[in-house]
């Protein structure tokens, strides 16, 4: 059993993280701001989920209230922090990119701080498909250039990551960066396409289609990323003079205890092939406004995930029809629809 202090835990994916590590016995502490960038109604209610159980504590503040933020660590005295809390959503970006700075580079700022101060045992931070920008190659892999991020949310995520390989540097605090693509499920975020698509289709609603239907993306079941991180946490990098023999196309950085570490289902879905997959789950056919690419966006993402398997023997194999059930079922109970 450890200690472990996770920031976002009433997020999308914190919430699913905190329930995998207490059912399996761990003591979580969460850390979360409660921003009304979507619903807070949804976002209060996993944070009363995990309160029920016994091992769950939590703190309401933001990251960038670095003295509450190092009271309560310090109390809690972690021997992990997992770090996802984080000003998300590409398009968001493009109208409200000062709060992109805010929160993901100053408040992952005073994370790595803490961490640093409080020698834990391992820093684990959420990084970001988006980081891959204009890179053409895929699938992609964590050793690839990811030198031309295309919004500020990118931009900001790519920062951290190279934050976070300093401190690992400069203070051998061990740091792994899971990169996320495209995560769906249960209690999801309502800005999401998955989301917004059930909800317009079961409502008649049409539906916007960017780049008219013509994107692939590498979808992730929820469950099969929190399974990938949490076997991820006993795994804390080594550093450079510890090292034994190493593993076939690890990313870890040459001069640090630092690694990135691709979380995906390795398989790229035609955005018509994913509305199809909804319409047969609801029994509806969607209306569908096609429109041009956005900006910032790109035609696909397709993750390279034979690290996280080398290193965990685990590799994200959820069906999409599957998971995607899963969360129509949640949405019907939830809403009452």
């Amino acid at each position: 059993m450890q200690k472990i202090l996770i920031t976002g835990t009433a997020g999308f994916i914190g919430f699913h993280l905190a329930r995998h590590l207490l059912a399996a016995g761990h003591q979580v502490h969460g850390y979360d701001g409660m921003t009304s960038y979507y619903d807070v109604k949804l976002k209060r209610k996993r944070h009363a989920i995990l309160l029920q159980s016994p091992g769950f504590s939590a703190t309401e503040a933001m990251l960038e209230e670095a003295g509450t933020l190092d009271r309560v660590a310090g109390d809690f005295a972690p021997d992990v922090i997992i770090h996802l809390a984080a000003q998300a959503g590409v398009r968001y970006s493009l109208s409200e990119p000062r709060s992109y700075i805010e929160t993901n580079i100053t408040g992952s700022f005073n994370v790595l701080e803490l961490a640093k101060r409080l020698g834990v045992k391992h820093l684990m931070i959420a990084s970001t498909s988006s980081v891959y920008g204009a890179n053409p190659e895929m699938p992609y892999r964590e050793t690839d250039r990811t030198d031309h991020p295309l919004t500020v949310y990118a931009a900001t995520k790519k920062a951290v990551e190279g934050l976070a390989h300093s401190y690992a540097h400069l203070w051998g605090l061990p740091v792994t960066l899971f990169r996320f693509f495209t995560v769906y499920g249960a209690w999801g975020r309502p800005d999401l396409a998955y989301f917004k698509f059930t909800d317009a289709i079961l409502h008649g609603r049409p539906i916007d289609v960017y780049n008219h239907g013509e994107l692939w993306r590498d979808f992730t079941a929820v469950e099969d990323l929190v399974e990938g991180v949490s076997r991820l946490i006993p795994l804390a990098p080594p550093a450079p003079d510890a090292r034994g023999v190493p593993v076939e196309g690890d990313s870890l950085s040459p001069v640090a205890p630092w690694r990135i570490v691709n979380i995906g289902n390795s398989d790229k879905v035609h955005l018509m092939a994913f509305i199809r997959t909804i319409e047969e789950l609801v029994g509806r056919k969607a209306i569908c406004n096609f429109l041009p690419m956005q900006p910032g966006d790109v035609p696909a993402t397709w993750a390279d995930c034979s690290l996280l398997e080398r290193l965990t023997r685990f590799r994200p194999e959820t069906d999409l029809a599957t998971g995607l059930a899963r969360f129509v079922d949640w949405y019907r109970d939830y809403y009452q629809v």
